[in-house]
């Protein structure tokens, strides 16, 4: 089974504005990044698509090591998501649960790989990290330029 690392960030120019997203795939002694915008989003929502885009790119079943600074992810996934499904997407204030779509896509792509997760502190000068924001970055400058 093919070993991967994904390092991922996203990030956002007012939240709700503009954001990016990014995610390096380390496969195989190769490296990819992938990144990208959209117009009006969240934070939120950018971590997600960064996580979700890097399973998009792997063919078949792998062991996955998610690199990222955002906690929402990481809790989300390994402690709230079975809480939010018992209660019928409502989290613990009795509201939607916010990316629901999101959460319910990056939870199919996990089941079909073993994942492990890693906290990375973000803008503290883990280069990987560093680089992840940057092209996060990236994304929102190219999507203000195309506008």
């Amino acid at each position: 089974m093919d070993k991967v690392t994904f390092i991922t960030d996203g990030a956002c120019s007012g939240n709700p504005g503009p954001g990016g997203w990014c995610v390096i795939i380390n496969k195989n002694n190769l490296t990819e990044e992938f990144f990208g915008g959209e117009v009006l989003t969240t934070n939120n929502k950018m971590e997600l698509t960064a996580v979700i885009k890097g399973f998009e790119n792997l063919k078949k079943q792998s062991d996955v090591l998610v690199k990222t600074d955002s906690t929402y992810v990481i809790n989300g996934i390994t402690q709230w998501l079975p809480n939010w499904k018992a209660k019928g997407w409502l989290n613990s204030s009795k509201k939607p649960v916010a990316n629901k779509e999101l959460w319910i896509s990056l939870e199919t792509h996990v089941k079909k790989h073993n994942v492990k997760w890693q906290w990375v502190k973000g803008h503290s000068g883990d280069s990987e990290n560093e680089r992840a924001d940057e092209l996060a970055r990236k994304g929102i400058e190219e999507l203000s330029n195309s506008i």
